[in-house]
């Protein structure tokens, strides 16, 4: 980075007198000559500005006024204080002198002979290196210097210069630092081979010279991290003018970036300098006789040269030096100056440092991706002529401006222009890393475009939903004011952008090979445009980008038939990871928002995963008989499997009506089954389908059906075990069991039968606890008593379940009908009831009619069985009435196993009651014995007993004493308290 930064001028030539120091005041330069002689120099030329009157101009400096003898000795150092108008020098001694008549204060002895000082002109302290001693004196009044320390050094102080509340002091060949009010001193590290070199900066901070590096320390020596100058040779002197660093060399003067990393910037040809210092605003370089003057070169013409020649970056930085009033120039500068190292680093392959770049320079994005031709883009057609207006006045602001801004942006512009043409250099932009470069910067500008974008939203909305209510307060509005809405919408610019965005994010995304991002930009507030984003992913077979694109503008019809598609086509390599499952987890979500489209949608997977397919049915809580309408309506073979399904997760939540169409189908089917077996004559009762078992199953397990209806579809000849659960499910346990025992020969199947009854008496309470077992014992041991007999005890139908009007009939029928086919064989029951067991009454008919049974003997009697239950269920039955229905010539030993355990129960629940009586007759003669206790008790009343209530003495009255024992008080305050009682409790109840 090589440029001109300062003009060299020659301010003062041939004086008469070597210049050993400078300084400056009110635009005059003083000078301190060899000759001890102070000579004052004035421009040549009046100012045309007033207000540079204190800074050093361009062009020769004529002599105003010399002062011959102003010093003993040839000055070694001098400088102007600007805030106090004072004018301090070193030569003898340090001499103080009022301006701009130069009257003499002070000259302070004590320093005679010092070889450097350091003015802290902020809080005016002064301090003085002499010999081995440091002095700090403090200015008092603008008049006098009243010292305030004095501290000891190792060796002569070479150079210093106020850090803070800290000195930097050069001593031999190293750097301490001292703490002006301890006097402490601490190493900071050696010179090296040069001689100590203090410069201090305007940040409290030091550049401290070591050979030909100069090393930035803080004010409290430590080194910082912004690194070093290394300067072309040993420098003598270094001055800082920010932004640069500049240092007398033996042969030019040389200037460097105080940004790291300090590059050189210019180099001023000027030998055998020997005075460098700043003055104002200025650097002035004493050359014997002469004054030469580096004038800083404008800010905005060192701008323009470095961004000619490529130094964006020092140029951003000089940028930042503009003055605060020239706020819009800078930005404008800035911006161009962005743009201009935007392209060039673009065209170098650097682009996410490009864009970056072009992100400071605001552009609009449009321009941006205008470097991306394979990008498909939307066109921004809505421009109100609001925006034109602004636009038009914010592009003559910026012209007028910075016509160099809008240049360079025409510039930039008519290159991409030409880009069509380059179509190697195209190829080169359109490689990942561009694209890469490109998506980062869309989503940084995403978040403040796409919050306008919203903004816009919502004022039209709010603006709508007003024009809404105020086209309800005045019905009879005339047509005109909805054109007026139209036109008073909310410009939709914002939105656009938006949408120009967000397409080519997505397009970016896509092309990068960053799925989820194009995803979760999906998922969340976009403005893709739905037509381009969809050509572009189904040219790029991008089909899970392409589900959420539709999914997040609600075209749920679309993506499901495009999942359809994918979950068929197995061949594709590209879509085997689609499987049935995705399209039930795209489905979830619309159980509950559109239950109807869910089920148009879900045939495919209902074929494939019927279960999985019922479990999203049950878990979003779809309406079940929608479900079962729709499936009844169009897949019919589905049916079963959903209702089957949705009863094996739960048993109770499914209702009673779909409950009774489940069985209704498994019904329909085992008709089915059954009528092709019977016409082949291949018919067997106990041979039992899939479905059959289903049925069986289903009918043992649910009880939402109508018994009534499904025992009116059964054949009379057949499904002899559908139909005696359906007469237990209306309480007809009786021709139940008769049907297991006689009709299915099967004893094991009864036995169960009354086994489940039995349990659901127990766990019910409120149900009826018949003996079912008594019931089971009179089928096995009274097998022939009439039928007339048994239908007139069977109770009928009409009476167990509710019924129309004309039930009775109906019910009676069905009885009768039951009745012939139990009791084709004219088979004679017992007369015992349905549901409960053998009454007193029927023991003594049952006796009566003894004689007839011994007559007939054990023929039809199923006394094996009956034995075997009664010593399997010996303790749920009543023993003394079982008993009673055996026949008489019945062993005793066939028996034992029935009576040993029911006598042993009997025996030890005897014995367990007079334990527990013997236990309370104990308990009773326990407590009998503590009351007499109680009353024994002894209370001894005598002269000093005094009443626990009224606290007087008990004297002869009545008295009381409290279960304790102890507590004695008069009977009449006993009686009082327990009114007082009374009295509370009562008030308290009346207010609850």
């Amino acid at each position: 980075m090589v440029h001109t930064a300062y003009d060299t001028t020659e301010l003062v030539k041939g004086c008469q007198a070597r210049i050993d120091a400078v300084a400056s005041h009110s635009g005059k330069l003083f000078l301190g000559c060899s000759d001890c002689s102070l000579r004052i120099y004035a421009p040549s030329s009046l100012p045309t500005d007033p207000s540079s009157d204190h800074e050093i101009r361009r062009g020769s400096y004529s002599l105003e006024r010399s002062v011959n003898s102003f010093w003993r000795r040839a000055p070694t150092a001098m400088e102007v204080s600007h805030t106090r108008d004072l004018l301090l020098s070193l030569s003898e001694w340090v001499a103080v002198h009022r301006l701009p008549s130069l009257e003499s204060l002070v000259a302070i002895g004590k320093t005679k002979g010092a070889n450097v000082y350091s003015w802290d002109d902020r809080r005016g302290f002064l301090s003085v290196g002499r010999q081995k001693r440091v002095i700090i004196y403090r200015l008092d009044g603008g008049r006098e210097f009243v010292e305030v320390k004095e501290f000891s050094v190792p060796d002569t102080v070479r150079s210093m210069a106020w850090c803070g509340e800290n000195i930097c002091l050069g001593i031999r060949r190293e750097y301490m630092i001292m703490n002006s009010i301890t006097g402490a001193l601490s190493d900071i590290f050696p010179s090296g081979r040069s001689p100590p070199l203090v410069v201090p900066l305007p940040t409290a901070e030091l550049l401290l010279g070591k050979d030909n590096i100069g090393v930035f320390v803080d004010q409290n020596g430590k080194l910082r991290q912004e690194g070093r100058i290394c300067w072309s040779d040993t420098p003598t002197t270094v001055v800082i003018h920010r932004p640069y660093a500049v240092a007398r060399m033996p042969r030019h003067i040389e200037i460097r970036s105080l940004r790291a990393p300090n590059p050189l910037v210019q180099t001023v040809v000027l030998r055998d300098v020997n005075l460098l210092l700043q003055i104002n605003n200025c650097i002035v370089a004493a050359q014997g006789n002469s004054l030469h003057g580096l004038m800083p070169v404008p800010i905005g013409a060192q701008i323009v040269q470095l961004t000619a020649s490529g130094e964006f970056e020092e140029a951003l930085v000089l940028c930042k030096l503009l003055p605060p009033e020239d706020s819009s120039l800078r930005a404008s500068k800035e911006s161009s100056i962005h743009m201009r190292y935007g392209h060039y680093l673009f065209d170098n392959g650097n682009y996410e440092e490009a864009m970056e770049q072009f992100l400071a320079s605001q552009v609009d994005i449009t321009y941006i991706l205008s470097l991306y031709p394979s990008l498909i883009l939307p066109k921004l057609a809505h421009t109100t002529v609001h925006d034109k207006a602004e636009s038009t006045e914010s592009s003559s602001q910026l012209s007028r401006q910075s016509s160099e801004a809008s240049d360079e942006m025409e510039a930039g512009l008519a290159t991409q222009a030409q880009l069509g043409e380059l179509d190697e250099k195209e190829t080169k932009k359109m490689n990942h890393n561009a694209l890469m470069a490109l998506v980062k910067y869309l989503q940084k500008r995403r978040s403040g475009i796409v919050e306008r974008a919203t903004v816009e939203v919502t004022d039209e909305v709010v603006s709508g939903a007003v024009h809404d209510g105020l086209s309800l307060s005045e019905p009879y509005r005339s047509k005109p004011s909805a054109k007026r809405r139209v036109q008073t919408h909310v410009s939709s610019v914002a939105r656009e952008t938006a949408t120009v965005l967000d397409t080519a994010l997505l397009q970016g995304l896509v092309l990068t090979n960053q799925v989820k991002g194009a995803l979760d930009l999906l998922k969340g507030m976009n403005y893709c445009d739905l037509k381009i984003c969809e050509e572009f992913l189904k040219e790029r077979n991008q089909y899970t980008v392409l589900l959420e694109l539709y999914k997040c503008n609600g075209m749920h019809h679309e993506a499901l038939k495009l999942l359809n598609q994918l979950v068929e086509e197995t061949n594709n390599e590209l879509t085997k990871k689609f499987k049935p499952s995705i399209i039930l987890d795209y489905l979830k979500p619309l159980c509950r928002s559109d239950p109807m489209l869910v089920l148009e949608s879900s045939l495919y997977v209902l074929e494939r995963c019927p279960t999985e397919t019922i479990e999203l049915f049950l878990s979003e809580n779809v309406p079940a008989d929608l479900v079962n309408s729709y499936l009844k309506q169009y897949a019919p073979n589905l049916q079963s499997t959903y209702l089957e399904l949705m009863l094996s997760m739960s048993e109770t939540g499914i209702n009673p009506n779909l409950q009774n169409e489940l069985v209704q189908l498994y019904l329909s089917e085992v008709l089915d089954w059954y009528n092709g077996l019977k016409e082949e004559q291949k018919w067997d009762e106990k041979e039992l389908s899939p479905t059959r078992k289903k049925l069986i199953s289903t009918l043992e397990v649910i009880s939402g059906y109508n018994a009534e209806n499904l025992l009116k579809r059964l054949p009379n000849d057949a499904l002899f075990e559908e139909r005696a659960i359906l007469l237990g499910k209306i309480n007809q346990h009786h021709l139940a069991l008769s049907l297991y025992v006689h009709k299915l020969k099967s004893p094991e199947k009864a036995v169960g039968y009354c086994d489940r009854l039995y349990d659901e008496c127990l766990n019910q309470p409120a149900k009826p606890n018949s003996n079912i077992y008594l019931t089971l014992l009179q089928i096995y041991l009274n097998p022939r008593k009439t039928a007339r007999e048994a239908q007139r005890k069977v109770a009928p139908v009409s009476q167990m379940a509710p019924k129309p009007a004309n039930s009775k009939l109906r019910g009676s029928r069905l009885s009768k009908k039951v009745v012939e086919i139990e009791f084709a064989e004219e088979a004679r029951f017992s007369a015992s009831g349905t549901d409960s067991g053998r009454s007193d009454g029927d023991m003594d008919e049952l006796s009566e009619d003894g004689q007839s049974q011994d007559q007939e003997g054990s023929k039809g009697i199923m006394l094996n069985e009956a034995l075997d239950l009664l010593s399997k269920r010996w303790d749920r039955i009543n023993g003394a009435q079982a008993l009673k229905l055996l026949p008489r010539d019945t062993r005793l030993q066939n028996l034992l196993s029935f009576l040993e355990p029911l006598l042993k129960n009997s025996s030890e629940h005897r014995r367990n009651y007079l334990v527990i009586k013997n236990l309370n007759s104990s308990e009773n003669l326990q407590v009998k014995e503590e009351l007499y206790k109680h009353r024994k008790a002894v209370v001894k009343i005598d002269a000093d007993s005094m009443c626990s209530l009224c606290h007087k003495r008990m004297g002869n009255s009545a008295f009381a004493i409290y279960p304790n024992g102890k507590t004695l008080v008069h009977f009449v305050c006993y009686r009082d308290s327990q009114r007082i009682k009374s009295g509370r409790s009562g008030s308290q109840s009346r207010r609850l």
